[in-house]
């Protein structure tokens, strides 16, 4: 019997994938302000504009109403909403614990390769640093992490890491859109990395759960300033 992934198992592949690009680019709209809350959000319009069905236009939707950025509304569909900060840190809360737990069993678990990928990885995004790339960085950001979700050599953890990630996804996007966050983060993770490397557990899960409650607040600051919104 093959093993069962997190969410629907009667989910079709293709649609998850098409559902996850859905979900992430209208994240991105409603977190740079150019979806505002209130807007509706047409199952047609969006299933037209994407090129696909309404099926994941609809899973897309309700990925987007796990992460407080939507809500079915009777009479009135799915539309636009502003997330609260209560629930934004309790999501946080969470993810903190999950990844705090992550660094603990990199640090135990992870291969002298795995180390050394990890170490490779970080000291390659200086330059993303130096160069103020915030794309490049949210993407190399993505890559750091997951490469300690796989460094637990727990596949249970790992996946259900990156289910809950998810949910926070836009939130830690957005994050680096605030002045000197790169610079920042790259040091959160600069603590991370060296106390796996040292196979320093108890270390590893204090850096981790310090960085991500600073990726809390971080995102926090981002949601209650408008000003700290992106046009482009």
């Amino acid at each position: 019997m093959s093993v069962m992934h997190l969410g629907d198992a009667a989910e079709r592949p293709e649609n998850r994938t098409r559902a996850d690009r859905i979900s992430e680019q209208l994240a991105q709209e409603i977190m740079a302000g150019q979806l505002v809350p209130g807007a509706r959000l047409d199952e047609s319009e969006l299933a037209e504009r994407f090129g696909v069905s309404r099926t994941p236009v609809r899973e897309a939707l309700r990925e987007l109403d796990a992460m407080g950025l939507a809500k079915k509304r009777p009479h009135r569909g799915v539309i636009v909403t502003s997330v609260s900060l209560a629930r934004l840190h309790q999501m946080f809360e969470v993810m903190a614990e999950i990844e705090s737990v992550c660094a603990r069993l990199a640090a135990r678990n992870m291969t002298p390769e795995e180390r050394r990928f990890l170490d490779a990885l970080h000291r390659d995004s200086a330059s993303l640093v130096r160069d103020g790339a915030t794309e490049a960085y949210a993407e190399h950001n993505k890559a750091f992490h997951s490469a300690i979700y796989r460094g637990t050599n727990n596949w249970f953890m790992e996946e259900t890491t990156h289910w809950i990630r998810r949910r926070v996804s836009p939130f830690r996007r957005a994050q680096f859109e605030l002045p000197s966050r790169l610079g920042l983060s790259f040091s959160e993770h600069d603590a991370v990395v060296q106390a796996i490397l040292r196979g320093d557990e108890v270390a590893a899960g204090e850096a981790m759960h310090r960085h991500m409650m600073t990726v809390s607040d971080a995102s926090a600051n981002f949601v209650s300033e408008p000003t700290g919104r992106s046009d482009a």
